[in-house]
């Protein structure tokens, strides 16, 4: 069995072929999916495929996490956030996320716009401590801003750093503070030399294993969309839950470590760092 602990399943890239997607993911072996949310318009369409994934045993069993992600920021309205503290009451809802800073987009690192940044990362952090909840966290080129952020905060739940990038360095700053690291696709290209070394360097308890699909298609895949069409000349390819396997593979040659040992490993990492002992027996 194996998780994906990032999948937004829910995007449009999908709207015309999901069950087939999910049915294929289930075929290559993932029994669960964490769906974060990243807009609020789409809140309520993301909870009800996770219910729906209930009644359906030939797909994942779907698991919502619900936020606002930052790059979306000019979408985000001043009445979402106590609409997220009520909806953070459900047990149905297993994290915040996506949350989290980014400094890749030149406009966001606009001062006005990064205050907002900051504050709306801050008070989900705060939603998230008051419901004891784990956190998933996109972050880039901001490693320092979200250390601070965290512990300023007192987040205390633990969660994950997903599509992580850094530095040996600063993915222990993160390991220091409870969070878990997520790794997908860009772990398995060639040149990713420094993401390698973290994989090859930490202990196995610190990492999980995500697609982010539609996004950050394995290296393998980069050909052909998750349906299995080949890539057009200058055409951008869908990532699928389904690649997720070759993710698995690149670690477990990474490691030189079997591929059985290493789901089980991330199987159990992902339940820990997502708090769901209680709803999934552990392998």
């Amino acid at each position: 069995m194996l998780f994906d602990s990032h999948c937004h399943i829910d995007a449009p890239e999908f709207d015309g072929d999901r069950p087939a997607v999910l049915r294929a993911a289930k075929q290559a072996g993932i029994s669960h999916i964490a769906v974060p949310a990243y807009l609020a318009s789409r809140w309520s369409s993301l909870l009800a495929l996770c219910a729906a994934s209930t009644q359906q045993p030939d797909w994942p069993q779907l698991l919502p996490a619900l936020g606002m992600h930052p790059v979306y920021l000019l979408q985000h309205q001043d009445a979402d956030l106590p609409l997220l503290a009520e909806l953070l009451k459900s047990p149905a809802v297993i994290a915040v996320g996506e949350i989290g800073l980014d400094k890749f987009l030149p406009e966001l690192s606009e001062p006005v716009h990064w205050a907002r940044q900051v504050a709306l990362f801050e008070a989900q952090l705060v939603l998230a401590r008051e419901h004891s909840l784990p956190v998933i966290i996109h972050s880039r080129r901001c490693h320092a801003d979200i250390v601070h952020a965290l512990k300023r905060v007192r987040h205390a739940s633990g969660g994950i750093v997903h599509a992580f990038s850094g530095s040996v360095e600063e993915a222990q700053q993160y390991r220091r503070l409870g969070m878990h690291l997520g790794l997908g696709g860009p772990l398995t290209w060639p040149q990713a030399v420094r993401l390698h070394r973290v994989a090859r360097e930490l202990p196995l308890d610190a990492f999980v294993l995500e697609t982010d699909a539609p996004d950050l298609v394995p290296y393998a895949h980069s050909g052909q969309h998750g349906d299995g069409r080949p890539r057009l000349v200058g055409e951008r390819v869908r990532n699928s839950p389904a690649f997720l396997p070759s993710v698995l593979t690149q670690f477990a040659a990474l490691r030189d470590e079997s591929e059985a040992a290493l789901a089980a490993q991330f199987f159990r990492n992902t339940v820990t760092a997502l708090h769901l002992q209680a709803r999934i027996a552990m392998t």
